[in-house]
């Protein structure tokens, strides 16, 4: 990690609107909501970024969760979901960490996606701190290395497992599965539990394996960045005047 990293974070979201059984996509809001709420908790600064310009969808809403309600009524966060840019317009070195949101629409647009992929690589070559959760681990498949390789390549990683995609009743809707992907690639694929929260950490990255992963994959991730943890109240605390 970059001596004194910048206090700003970047959250990546999918903006694929529907699946192709019809099936609502969009970014899974717990994993945007969890570290907006993180970063804020640090005094950090955030952005937003997706593979296509302006407002993404969003999926997994549930307004009985705090920072979900907080993140969905607040002013700041609606305009900069409305002021969502692609990764080529970044420059990595304004970041200090990158979380990736995952949704199953993540698994079609995040892979492919060469100005993510370019971004991701450059930051991480960098020193910098990768956290991404359930889908969104798929972001790193098609990163690469200085030296032309895959960065997943050789790293203990996890992501949502088949056993869970079966459960979900979409691993024939999906363009592939997410551990096989990941397998190809040369990442030492790890789960734990199904629907049970799993973190993997390698390095500057940080992976979870599923939605209940993304609250310790983001303390995870920002432990990393500032080199402290979180206040104990950072899902709930309040967010401060802006």
């Amino acid at each position: 990690m970059p001596k004194n990293p910048p206090a700003r974070g970047l959250i990546v979201l999918s903006a694929v609107e529907r699946l192709p059984n019809g099936r609502p996509a969009g970014f899974w809001l717990p994993e945007a909501a969890y570290p907006w709420r993180a970063l804020l908790s640090a005094g950090w600064d955030f952005r937003f970024a997706a593979t296509a310009a302006g407002a993404p969808p969003a999926g997994g809403v549930d307004r009985s969760d705090p920072p979900q309600r907080m993140f969905l009524g607040d002013a700041r966060v609606a305009a900069r979901l409305a002021d969502t840019v692609t990764a080529d317009l970044l420059d990595p070195a304004d970041y200090g960490v990158v979380f990736v949101a995952g949704g199953h629409g993540a698994l079609f647009d995040l892979p492919g996606d060469r100005r993510l992929s370019g971004f991701l690589g450059a930051f991480h070559a960098a020193g910098g701190v990768i956290a991404a959760v359930c889908h969104g681990v798929a972001a790193l498949l098609d990163v690469p290395r200085p030296d032309g390789g895959a960065l997943v390549e050789g790293l203990r990683l996890t992501g949502f497992s088949q056993a869970e995609e079966r459960a979900a009743g979409l691993a024939g809707v999906l363009p592939f599965l997410l551990d096989e992907a990941l397998t190809a690639r040369g990442a030492h694929y790890e789960a734990g539990e199904p629907f049970r929260s799993h973190v993997v950490c390698d390095g500057t990255v940080v992976t979870g394996q599923n939605p209940a992963s993304a609250a310790a994959v983001t303390e995870a991730g920002m432990a990393l960045a500032t080199g402290r943890p979180l206040a104990a109240n950072w899902l709930r605390a309040p967010a401060p005047a802006h």
